[in-house]
């Protein structure tokens, strides 16, 4: 079995090895001044009812990436390191839905810049097209890195075939965009002369919303070139009561060296900035290290399940009826409206902390 775990970790490298070094600090500096870069009071607030984005991304002419080999298909939760290597991955999912704008909280940012700490961001197609600058800057920065996180946050287990593939590809074809029109940018060619090559052509990671999937999803990410990224340390910040001493908690008391943390940076982490500045020094007084989880991949033996959940499997089928009753598909439901609150299928699975309803958005 051993050479299928090199194969598996040959085939890691290779998907990452863009990604793991994407951005460069050179580019970003010439593109982006410190003052663009920096927050901006109120940008992290969502705005109901504004469907200025709403457009449905064409996919058409879209061609993904190779798919993932079979030893690395499934529910990557976690990785496991070598004795003595203490690395953990921040992530942070930027989702919007239809009907909205969802935020952007620059003081996430502007701390994780400011403590020189890597991320990876799980972007939504529809947020990337309606936040194109503050895209250009992720892409740009050397210590970020992009992963896709569907179209709408639709909850692709409700979907049918034509509706998933739409919601799986549609942020390929919006960070593709994005990378093109930023290239065309006079400061990029002034800049190194292989300073886009650092920047990967497409994300080689996907996280599901809510972090539900079923073995069509599955396949149809992997099929797309994606490693589908879950969690093993989830904070509960979607949910306004969860305070940031308990948000930092979890992350300073849960994590292990290798874990994957969630939050959210799209204005539905309540708290999420008071608590990185609260736990991220606790982590680094522990003798952790922050990567993308690009690098985390490639430093030891990816963790993965044949289903996706938070804590457990079948903790999160709660979705597939949550969706129903509050968050009408703007896409094609399996049978209509019954399959929408039928039982899920054994196999696989979602995901959230709180038991609120205000809490269910990763």
């Amino acid at each position: 079995m051993k050479w299928l775990r090199s194969l598996g970790l040959v085939a890691v490298a290779s998907l990452t090895a863009t990604a793991a070094s994407a951005g460069d600090k050179t580019l970003l500096e010439a593109c982006f001044s410190p003052a663009a870069l920096a927050a901006v009071q109120g940008e992290e607030a969502i705005t109901k009812g504004n469907r200025s984005f709403d457009a449905q991304i064409k996919i058409k002419d879209f061609t993904p990436a190779s798919p993932v080999p079979d030893a690395l298909r499934g529910a990557i939760r976690r990785v496991n390191l070598p004795p003595g290597e203490k690395a953990i991955a921040l992530t942070f999912d930027l989702c919007e839905q239809r009907g909205e704008v969802a935020g952007y909280d620059g003081r996430i940012f502007d701390y994780l810049r400011q403590q020189g700490v890597k991320a990876t961001f799980f972007a939504g197609g529809k947020w990337m097209v309606s936040h194109q600058q503050r895209t250009a800057q992720l892409m740009a920065d050397p210590l970020f890195e992009i992963g896709n996180h569907t179209e709408t946050h639709a909850n692709l287990r409700l979907l049918q075939p034509a509706a998933v593939n739409q919601q799986v590809l549609a942020p390929q074809k919006a960070y593709e965009d994005a990378r093109s029109r930023f290239g065309a940018e006079q400061c990029v060619a002034s800049s190194a002369p292989d300073s886009m090559s650092r920047i990967p052509e497409q994300p080689t990671l996907f996280r599901f919303p809510y972090g539900a999937c079923n073995d069509a999803a599955m396949k149809a990410v992997n099929d797309a070139g994606m490693l589908a990224i879950q969690w093993d340390v989830a904070t509960g910040d979607p949910d306004p009561h969860v305070s940031a001493a308990r948000i930092a908690q979890a992350m300073v008391n849960e994590a292990k060296p290798g874990s994957i943390i969630v939050n959210h940076a799209n204005g539905r982490g309540w708290h999420t900035a008071e608590a990185l500045a609260i736990a991220i020094p606790k982590l680094k007084a522990k003798g952790y290290k922050f990567v993308t989880v690009s690098e985390l991949m490639t430093m030891g033996k990816p963790v993965i399940t044949s289903e996706c959940y938070d804590r457990k499997p079948g903790d999160t089928n709660r979705y597939d009826f949550l969706s129903a009753l509050q968050h009408p598909l703007n896409a094609t439901a399996k049978s209509g409206a019954t399959a929408a609150v039928s039982p899920p299928p054994k196999s696989q699975t979602t995901k959230s902390v709180s038991q609120k309803p205000l809490a269910t958005d990763h």
